[in-house]
């Protein structure tokens, strides 16, 4: 098993809760930091993991997923500038811990999960996704598990579609029909989740869904008729979706399964970097504790 850490959503989740009081002793910002490092320590002490790496988000206006609509993200506004240099360290912490990370200026941390999730598969190994993003649903396969570290839930293959409306093979595909207002991804114009959800149930793919359009008109939907209609209109729309909505699997990272072994803490440059943050002795004890 692998543990596979989506780190922008507990970078975040630390900058907003926080003490931003929390400095360095040249005043900048560290409170993003130290929480990230007491959520990655905690989940390393408490899951001692054979195998564990972090994926960062590099930039949201370079992605791939850009030049393919450039209006991609880009309704979220730019990180603030105290956080740039706590992902930085971020960085750094994983390095000390004696954790893999990764980032790709081209690719997102979604995209970067993706690919070492279906590498180590190819190694006989299955994966835990440690994330809040609905979006890596679409990842999980038999035998993984999707961890909800934060809302202390697990989600195993089978609990995906119950957890979140469609199995995890249809994930993708029901985004693309529901579009995202978070990644400002339009989708089809009046199809929600609910209706979204039984186009999913009766078809296995958004193909599937375009080459029976007509039989839509069948299924228990109020307004199927006009439903047909909406999909034949927006069908390029839908596609344009999926193509945003789709993980990448297979993008270019040099990986090795030893690459991904987790290995013990830089003791020495771990209490370094506390030091030069001013942080307390709790993170060095804690690393004390794993490197036994």
């Amino acid at each position: 098993m692998i543990y596979l850490v989506d780190a922008s959503v507990y970078v975040f989740r630390a900058y907003y809760s926080m003490p931003p009081e929390l400095r360095d002793p040249d005043g900048n910002a560290v409170h993003a930091l130290y929480g990230f490092a007491r959520f990655l320590s905690d989940l390393v002490e408490r899951a001692r993991p054979e195998y564990i790496a972090v994926a960062f988000d590099a930039s949201l206006a370079s992605c791939h997923r850009n030049r393919i609509f450039p209006a991609y993200k880009a309704n979220r506004e730019p990180a603030p500038p105290d956080l740039l240099l706590q992902f930085e360290r971020c960085r750094a912490f994983c390095a000390h811990l004696g954790v893999a990370w990764f980032d790709s200026p081209e690719y997102e941390a979604d995209d970067i999960i993706g690919t070492l999730a279906t590498f180590m598969r190819s190694q006989g190994l299955r994966s835990t996704l440690v994330s809040r993003d609905k979006d890596l649903a679409q990842l999980i396969g038999p035998g993984d598990v999707y961890w909800d570290y934060t809302g202390q839930a697990r989600y195993h293959h089978s609990q995906i579609e119950e957890r979140f409306g469609v199995a995890p093979e249809r994930y993708a595909d029901y985004l693309a029909l529901t579009g995202d207002a978070v990644d400002n991804i339009p989708g089809v114009p009046g199809v929600g989740p609910k209706t979204a959800a039984a186009l999913m149930k009766s078809y296995a793919t958004l193909d599937e869904l375009y080459e029976r359009l007509d039989t839509v008109r069948d299924l228990p939907l109020r307004g199927a008729a006009r439903l047909v209609e909406r999909l034949a209109v927006h069908r390029e729309a839908a596609y344009l979706a999926q193509a945003l909505t789709r993980i990448c699997c297979d993008m270019p990272l040099a990986l090795s399964r030893d690459g991904l072994r987790r290995r013990a803490p830089d003791l020495a440059g771990l209490a370094q970097f506390c030091d030069e943050q001013g942080f307390g002795p709790l993170l060095r004890r804690q690393a004390e504790r794993l490197a036994l």
